[in-house]
């Protein structure tokens, strides 16, 4: 492609303020729909980058090619033998094809297939300019956004994320006219609100960052974020200490900013008494400042905030944010001191007039189904359960302190501290802070054994709420968090290694709802569990699907004996025999599904005539002694491993023996010779379900 007939194109759609949490996603979604439309129009371009700022959105396709290349098109028509008569004249049927081409009969070819020969057109379709078609690929682009709720302004109807105010669109040096939301496309942006005024000249795509950025607007969102980090850092190293700070928080910010400037500001030293997690709640999210600490990890009396403009009187600005973090922490010392005036069990029957969820009683009714489901839980654990049964029935407690009220994202956290404070043991105390563990993929889990205990509970409890409900997730909306709590389960009870009954816990938990159950929730709570269970294995291992549903089939009953499972039937598909074994099950299965049989009738040992079959009786006898005792330690790889030795025996009884003999008493000897062979694998997974080459 020459050099002329391509040029960068630039859009930038100018709005106001869009939510920061979403900006990010919205810049890569925006880039993702223009090239997929781009590349669905045939435009050809050397590559897609992304603006975003919380004024603007902006795609610039590099080398954006003026125009679609031209296509030859062939069209079939009749069949030559119908096209034309014996004497070679053309016919009406060639006629009328010729016409519904807007050629000459003279122009019509021939194509000749494998099913004959047929009378055929070809034409060239001129391709159509770039300018004619991006109005409506950048269009359909931004209807494609992910934007759960859009905005209305004017009376033009139009709708977006935010109001639009203005629409730069260049191929090059010209402008491709377009009209969105109402507005018509031109060249101008807009810098800074308040460091830059009017309008801004963008000549080219090219000039687009720098004329910005002379506006005080740093447009690459990846740059702007670098500028961040590095300022943050270096003002917290300025107090000798480190900033805390999280990828979300460094995003937020940026997406707040098109000017960052970090500055330090201090607040009272009294403050610090106060638990680590509040001050940087009350800093992070009610403020987006950064908390220091210093090298041995205790907050500093200090912060790092980021102002959008650069102040000809920082300290003004530094004074500012410090007027305004000083009462909020004010605010959560008053909260502190009140709220530890009251235990929490002295809170308890409060809890009875809070509802929890309309259907499935108060806040205390839930509490007391904690209890019962962490007394069942630590029972099965073999363990005393009174830690665990007062750390249920306190754990909702510290949801009716102001704290709690004021930072709704310290629940768990605070009654913690508070039960500390109340003079509740530590065990019940680092329970009630971890049962919302863990919170996020990739979250801590709860360290103590009673802390696991109280978030299986409590997440147990509300899967079978809702399901009881009738809530089950659909499609991608979960605004119950049923697929976080399913996955909680999964990862506590696999990663900690307990060894839980899941489905009689679940059956517990559904029969303690006050809501009548259709009688199917408890199976549809494991199933859903389990599909977080493949989940967990594909996206954390890459673990084949198949692998898994060899063991699923077999519904072990404890998540965690499930994972031994799964970890030994993958060692069993890296061994040498397991490709022919995994065969010679499939057709095991086969036949005894034919057969009508499954079931492990008792093989006549006197009936056993042919060498192969008395060799193969002797080898399933040897192996289920030695695999008996590891089934009970469930040393699941070690009795794969046992089985694996069979393999001669049974491709040596295959090619020696016919099962499906017409002597019926030694047919049916020989299908349970076969289903014995089948249910020492059976043991530990159908491995029928693997196919491995």
């Amino acid at each position: 492609m020459a050099k002329a007939d391509a040029a960068d194109f630039l859009v930038e759609i100018g709005t106001e303020e869009l939510p920061p949490k979403a900006l990010r996603k919205l810049e890569a979604e925006f880039a993702t729909q223009l090239a997929e439309r781009l590349e669905r129009e045939r435009l050809p371009h050397s590559g897609i980058s992304s603006f975003a700022t919380p004024r603007r959105l902006a795609v610039l396709a590099a080398n954006l090619r003026a125009a679609q290349a031209d296509r030859e098109v062939e069209q079939r028509g009749p069949p030559v033998s119908v096209a034309y008569d014996r004497n070679g004249r053309p016919t009406p049927a060639a006629r009328a094809f010729a016409a519904k081409c807007g050629v000459g009969i003279d122009a019509l070819a021939r194509t000749k297939t494998e099913k004959g020969e047929w009378v055929s057109c070809r034409t060239i379709h001129a391709g159509k300019r770039a300018a004619d078609l991006l109005p409506a690929i950048v269009r359909d682009a931004l209807d494609s956004l992910p934007v759960p709720r859009r905005m209305r302004w004017g009376s033009g109807g139009y709708e977006f994320v935010r109001p639009v105010h203005w629409v730069l669109m260049l191929h090059g040096e010209d402008v491709v006219e377009a009209s969105l939301f109402g507005i018509a496309s031109g060249r101008h942006t807009r810098g800074h609100r308040f460091l830059s005024a009017g309008e801004l000249r963008v000549d080219r795509p090219g000039d687009y960052l720098r004329v910005l950025e002379e506006a005080f607007v740093l447009a690459d969102f990846g740059r702007r974020r670098q500028v961040i980090v590095d300022g943050v850092r270096n003002e917290a190293a300025s107090v000798g200490g480190t900033a805390v700070a999280h990828d979300d928080l460094y995003d937020e910010v940026t997406a707040l900013t098109e000017w960052p400037v970090p500055l330090t500001g201090r607040f009272g030293d009294s403050f610090l008494s106060l638990p680590r997690e509040v001050i940087v709640a009350t800093l992070t999210g009610h403020q987006r400042y950064f908390p220091i600490e210093d090298k041995q990890g205790r907050l500093m009396a200090a912060f790092v905030t980021v102002a959008n403009l650069e102040s000809k009187a920082p300290d003004r600005v530094r004074d500012g944010n410090e007027r305004v973090v000083r009462p909020r922490l004010a605010d959560a010392a008053f909260f502190w001191d009140q709220d530890r005036k009251l235990t929490l069990a002295a809170r308890r029957r409060q809890l009875a007039d809070v509802v929890y969820q309309k259907g499935l009683g108060s806040i205390g009714d839930r509490a007391v189904r904690l209890a019962g489901l962490s007394i069942a839980i630590a029972k099965q654990l073999g363990l005393d359960p009174a830690d665990a049964e007062r750390a249920a029935l306190l754990s909702k407690c510290d949801l009716l302190t102001g704290m709690v009220s004021e930072f709704p994202e310290l629940q768990g956290v605070m009654g913690r501290y508070y039960a500390i404070a109340s003079g509740e043991p530590a065990a019940v105390a680092d329970a009630i802070g971890e049962q919302y563990l863990p919170r996020f993929a990739g979250d801590l889990l709860p360290a103590t054994t009673t802390g696991q205990i109280l978030a299986i509970a409590d997440k147990l409890d509300t899967l079978a709420g809702a399901f009881c409900l009738g809530r089950k997730p659909s499609g991608n909306r979960d605004p119950f968090g049923l697929r976080r709590a399913a996955l909680g389960v999964v990862r506590i009870s696999v990663e900690r290694r307990l060894d839980l009954d899941l489905p009689q816990l679940i059956e517990k938990a559904c029969e303690a709802q006050p809501v009548a159950d259709s009688g199917s929730s408890g199976n549809d709570i494991f199933d859903f569990i389990l599909e977080r269970l493949r989940a967990y294995y594909v996206d954390q291992f890459g673990l084949a699907p198949e692998v898994f549903e060899s063991v699923r089939v077999r519904r072990p009953l404890s998540l965690a004996d499930f994972d031994s499972r799964v970890k030994a039937v993958s060692a069993f598909v890296d061994l040498e025999a397991a490709a022919s074994l995994a065969a010679s099950n499939k057709r095991i299965a086969n036949i005894l599904r034919q057969a009508g049989t499954d079931a492990c009738e008792p093989v006549d040992a006197g009936m056993l005539k042919d060498a192969a079959e008395r060799r193969l009786y002797e080898a399933i006898l040897e192996a289920k002694s030695a695999v008996t005792p590891l089934l009970s330690t469930r040393a699941y790889e070690a009795v794969l491993t046992r089985l694996s030795e069979l393999r001669p025996a049974v491709d040596t009884f295959f090619d020696d023996v016919m099962v499906m003999t017409d002597d019926e008493s030694l047919r049916r000897n020989r299908l349970a010779l076969l289903s014995g062979l089948r249910a020492l694998f059976l043991d530990i997974a159908d491995i029928s379900r693997l196919s491995i080459g």
